[in-house]
């Protein structure tokens, strides 16, 4: 072989075994806002955090990098480094994750904090996922717990609930109406608006700021702070990308998932605001008593049951919150 072709072999090889870009990707799930997202304010903290810490970093906007199963595929095939998405999506590789969603299953978010690190559960939950080539760095909380969000009928009781028809994301979620006594309907976020203008559905369960992002509030009329769970959210790495990073990077990444994390609890715990913006955009707040909340969690107890986790996953949660 001539010096040449051994020269060009050997660069061909070296680029080769570069990287293919030093470019972390973030694809972001909400808008660009600090005020009003928690996951944008974990995920704008985490690449800033990596910037400064001289790893390159870029958000990209809701759905530019696709659809959460796109952006799920492509975490696990090492295409994409960082997405922000459902945890419904994770749930497909080891549905232990879905159990950080249980309505009333946990008293408050840092039992569920808690449960994650000190119980083990994040552990769990990641020996499940990394085999399929996802590492899910933190569970992310949108913003305040979730409530519920209607157009026509406020919701002040247990029984207030009945033939109440809400959005549904999944069947999970139709099975928790149906044991409060209403009715689910499957509708695609892209559609929601309209559902509730025709009265395909009379409301959704989300954290309080959602209409005030996403421009409903000319037809959503009352909240009830149900506070029935966490609105988690889950921030996902490519766990090739993971694995090839050098131990200096991967400790970067990690204190990086940690900044993120603090900056998004501390988010949470002053968004008690958010409550006086809802009620500034036309939108009564309605406080359950402790007994008509009470009346939910009753009533929510056989959905733990339901819930499609891995065999000894729920008394892994159980365990993990001391129940």
């Amino acid at each position: 072989m001539t010096f040449m072709k051994f020269f060009t072999a050997t660069a061909i090889a070296a680029t080769l075994a570069l990287p293919v870009s030093a470019e972390v990707k973030i694809a972001l799930d909400t808008p660009a806002d600090m005020e009003q997202s928690g996951t944008y304010v974990w995920a704008h903290t985490f690449g800033e955090y990596l910037k400064a810490h001289g790893m390159e970093a870029e958000e990209y906007e809701r759905n530019a990098l696709g659809e959460e199963a796109e952006r799920l595929d492509q975490v696990s095939q090492g295409l994409l480094e960082i997405s922000m998405s459902d945890a419904k999506s994770a749930g497909t590789l080891d549905g232990t994750i879905f159990g950080s969603m249980m309505p009333y299953f946990f008293k408050d978010s840092d039992e569920l904090d808690r449960a994650l690190s000190e119980g083990g559960m994040l552990e769990r939950i990641n020996a499940g996922t990394t085999p399929k080539g996802v590492r899910v760095l933190d569970l992310v909380y949108l913003g305040l717990p979730s409530g519920i969000f209607t157009t026509q009928k406020p919701v002040r009781t247990f029984d207030d609930m009945k033939n109440v028809r809400m959005r549904a994301l999944d069947e999970l979620q139709i099975q928790t109406f149906e044991t409060w006594g209403s009715k689910g309907t499957i509708v695609s976020w892209s559609e929601v608006p309209n559902a509730l203008q025709t009265g395909v559905a009379d409301g959704y369960i989300n954290p309080p700021f959602v209409p005030l992002m996403f421009g409903h509030t000319a037809f959503i009329k009352y909240f009830t702070n149900a506070k029935m769970s966490a609105s988690v959210r889950i921030a996902i790495a490519s766990e090739d990308w993971y694995q090839s990073l050098s131990d200096e990077e991967r400790a970067t990444v990690d204190a990086g998932a940690k900044a993120a994390h603090d900056a998004n609890r501390d988010f949470i715990a002053n968004r008690a605001k958010i409550l006086d913006d809802l009620k500034a955009a036309g939108i009564e707040v309605i406080e359950l008593s402790e007994e008509e909340r009470a009346k939910f969690r009753e009533a929510s107890q056989p959905l733990y049951e339901a819930v499609e986790m891995p065999e000894g996953a729920l008394d892994a949660w159980r365990a993990a919150v001391g129940q």
